[in-house]
C-alpha cells in the first residue's frame, strides 16, 4: 500500500554497531545530472514492488525478493510518499533475516536534512520546501558489500507557506506512485489546433505538440486534452497501461466531472473484457503539472487512430468515423422525427480517404445507415453479419445498457469500415463518463433502470425487433454476468484503481472539490451553467470515498437487478 502522512515502518535491527551517518559527498546526494533521482531508470529494479505499490507476493516488508545466495539482502521496505514537511522514518534491515554483530547499515546518498543512525539502523527525514523529487536511496551493508535500495516520494507542497515550486522535474517522476507529465509551453493551449509544447516524463524530455478536446465539457476549469508526439520520438509507459507503448497520440481525460475518478477506466475495462476480440483502449491514471503548477489527476488513455487501429487488428488506412451528437443513430430521421439532410448528419470522419469535406467521404457510412434505415426484419437478419461485425455490434448494445451509458446509445463511439476488404464495420466505445450511476452532468441514475436505448439508435431497435438475433444477445448478456463479468470481478478491477489512486485522488479532491459542488451555478465564473444547468442544483454530491463506494453499491444492485431481468 502507499504510505502518506507519517511514513515510517521501523522493523528491530540486528547486530547494528554504532558509528557516524554514512552521507554522500559534502553531504549531498551523488550528482546524477540534476536529479537526485539517483537509482535506476525509473519502472527497473528500484520500483520495490508491483506497479500498485503494494508488497510483492511472497515479501511482507514490500521490497524485492533478495538475489538467491544474498546474505544480507539491505531493505527498508516498501517506498514511502509523503508531502514537503511530513516526517519519514524506516529502519535499515537484512532482507533475509541474517544477523551478525558486525552488521553495519549506511546509506550512500542520504539527503540533506536527512539524519541516519548506524547503531539503529533508524533513518529519519523531514524533506524539506524544495525537495519535492522521488528519492531512491541506496542502502548499504558494508561487511559484505551487499545495497538495497529504499524509495521515497516527496510531493510538492503548493499550497504550503512559502513553497518552492518543484526545482527538477527530471527527478519528480512519480506522485504518490502514479507518473506525472510534466507539460510546459508559451501562452495557452486552444482546443482551435496543436500548439508547440514540452513535456517531461519519467526524466525524458519530448518536443510535441498539444491541444484541449471536448465540446460540452470545454467548459471545464480542469480539461481534457491530446498530445502528439513526433514519430522519431514515440511515448511509451513502461509499468503501467498494460503495454502502453510507441504511441504517436494519447489522451488526457479530465476527471473533473467523476470524483470517484475511475469511471472511464473502468469502463474500458469491462469492456476489453467481454471478448479478447474487442477493439481494447488502454488507459492509466497519472498526474499532470503544467507550467509547473498541479493540475490533478488524470485518465491516460489511448487515442483512436490509424496507428491504434492497426494494433487492433484493423488496417490502418481504414475508414474512421466518430459520432459526435445522437443524430448518429442509423436512421433516416433525427431522435425529434424529423428528416436529416444527410445520412451522415452527427458524425465527423477521422481517418480515411477521401477526407471530410471531399466528395464521397461519407459514402459507405450513408450505405450503412440506409440498410439499417431500410431493411426489413429479413433483409436486415441476412445482411447484418454480412456487413456489421456482429459481436461488436450486439456487445455494444449489453455494454451500454450494462453500465447504464446514457450518453452513449448512438453518439461518443467510432466506427471503422476497411473500404480494401468491404468491412465488416467494427464499432469502439469513446467518451464513458456518463456510466456507472451518473449522466454526463453528474446528476444520478437508478441501477434498476432497465432502459432499451431503441429511441435512441436504430440499429438497436432493429436487433431487438428480430428474436433470431435478440435471443442469442440475450444469452450472451445472461452468460457475461455469469462468468466474465461477475459482479466480483468487476468490483476487484475498482478495488485495483482505488490502490493505485487513493492518494492522489484525494489531493485532486482537495484541490477541486468545491469547484466541483459549485460547477454549473449561474454566477460560476468558467460558464459552465449553459452547458450544465443541472449540475448545481444537486443535493446529493459525495467527496470521493462517498463517491467510489456509490459506484460500488450501484454496481451491486444493478448486477442483482439486471440478474432477475435483463433490458
Amino acid at each position: 500500500m502507499f504510505l502518506a502522512g507519517v511514513a515510517g515502518l521501523v522493523v528491530a535491527c540486528a547486530g547494528g554497531s554504532s558509528g557516524p551517518s554514512a552521507l554522500g559527498p559534502d553531504n549531498e546526494p551523488p550528482d546524477t545530472g540534476g536529479s537526485p533521482d539517483a537509482g535506476p531508470p525509473p519502472g527497473g529494479a528500484d520500483d520495490g514492488g508491483p506497479p500498485d505499490g503494494g508488497p510483492a507476493p511472497g515479501t511482507p516488508d514490500g521490497g524485492p525478493p533478495p538475489e538467491p545466495n544474498a546474505v544480507c539482502a539491505p531493505t527498508a521496505g516498501e517506498a514511502r510518499w509523503v508531502l514537503e514537511g511530513e516526517p519519514v522514518s524506516a529502519t535499515v534491515t537484512c532482507g533475509t533475516g541474517h544477523t551478525a554483530a558486525g552488521l553495519r547499515f549506511v546509506v550512500d546518498n542520504l539527503p540533506p536534512g536527512a539524519q541516519f543512525d548506524a547503531a539503529t539502523g533508524a533513518l529519519s527525514w523531514t524533506p524539506g520546501k524544495d525537495q519535492a523529487a522521488v528519492w531512491n536511496l541506496t542502502l548499504r551493508e558494508e561487511t559484505t558489500g551487499e545495497t538495497g535500495t529504499l524509495k521515497v516520494g516527496v510531493a510538492d507542497n503548493e499550497s504550503a507557506p512559502g513553497n518552492v515550486p518543484i526545482t527538477d522535474s527530471a527527478a519528480y517522476t512519480e506522485e504518490y506512485g502514479l507518473p506525472v507529465f510534466h507539460l510546459s509551453f508559451e501562452g495557452s493551449l486552444t482546443a482551435g489546433g496543436y500548439r508547440p509544447v514540452q513535456l517531461v516524463y519519467r526524466g525524458k524530455r519530448f518536443d510535441l505538440e498539444a491541444k484541449y478536446r471536448g465540446a460540452t465539457s470545454s467548459v471545464f476549469p480542469k480539461r481534457s486534452m491530446t498530445l502528439k508526439f513526433a514519430d522519431e520520438d514515440l511515448f511509451s509507459e513502461p509499468v503501467f497501461g498494460n503495454g502502453f507503448e510507441d504511441r504517436k497520440r494519447v489522451v488526457l481525460i479530465t476527471t473533473f466531472n467523476d470524483n470517484a475518478y475511475l469511471r472511464s477506466r473502468l469502463a474500458f475495462d469491462v469492456w476489453s473484457k467481454m471478448s479478447p476480440a474487442h477493439f481494447h483502449i488502454r488507459t492509466y491514471s497519472a498526474v499532470l503539472y503544467m507550467n509547473n503548477k498541479y493540475v490533478g489527476l488524470f485518465t491516460v488513455s489511448d487515442h483512436v487512430s490509424k496507428r491504434t487501429m492497426g494494433a487492433n487488428g484493423i488496417d490502418k488506412d481504414s475508414d474512421l468515423f466518430k459520432a459526435d451528437d445522437n443524430r448518429a443513430n442509423f436512421s433516416r430521421l433525427r431522435k425529434d422525427g424529423t428528416p436529416k439532410e444527410t445520412l451522415h448528419e452527427g458524425f465527423e470522419k477521422a481517418e480515411g480517404t477521401p477526407e471530410e469535406g471531399r466528395p464521397g467521404a461519407f459514402a459507405p457510412l450513408e450505405a450503412l445507415t440506409a440498410f439499417v434505415a431500410d431493411s426489413d426484419t429479413a433483409a436486415f437478419r441476412e445482411g447484418f453479419p454480412q456487413r456489421m461485425n456482429v459481436q461488436d455490434y450486439q456487445d455494444w448494445w449489453i455494454f451500454n445498457t450494462l453500465i447504464l451509458g446514457v450518453d452513449s446509445a448512438a453518439k461518443n463511439a467510432f466506427h471503422a469500415y476497411d473500404p480494401a476488404t468491404g468491412g465488416p464495420w467494427r464499432y469502439i466505445p469513446w467518451d464513458m463518463d456518463a456510466t456507472f450511476g451518473q449522466s454526463y452532468d453528474t446528476t444520478r441514475t437508478s441501477p434498476t433502470a432497465r432502459p432499451t436505448f431503441r429511441e435512441d439508435n436504430l440499429l438497436f431497435e432493429k436487433m431487438l425487433a428480430d428474436p433470431t438475433l435478440a435471443g442469442p444477445m440475450r444469452e450472451r448478456y445472461r452468460a457475461l454476468l455469469r462468468d466474465t463479468l461477475k459482479v466480483e470481478e468487476v468490483l476487484a478491477l475498482i478495488d485495483g484503481y482505488v490502490q493505485e489512486t487513493a492518494p492522489s485522488a484525494r489531493r485532486d479532491w482537495a484541490k477541486w472539490g468545491q469547484r466541483h459542488r459549485d460547477f454549473g451555478n449561474p454566477d460560476d465564473p468558467w460558464g459552465g451553467h449553459g452547458n450544465f444547468p443541472n449540475w448545481h442544483t444537486r443535493q446529493d454530491f459525495n467527496a470521493y470515498e462517498e463517491e467510489v463506494e456509490y459506484v460500488r453499491q450501484w454496481i451491486r444492485t444493478r448486477w442483482g437487478a439486471l440478474e432477475t431481468q435483463l433490458p
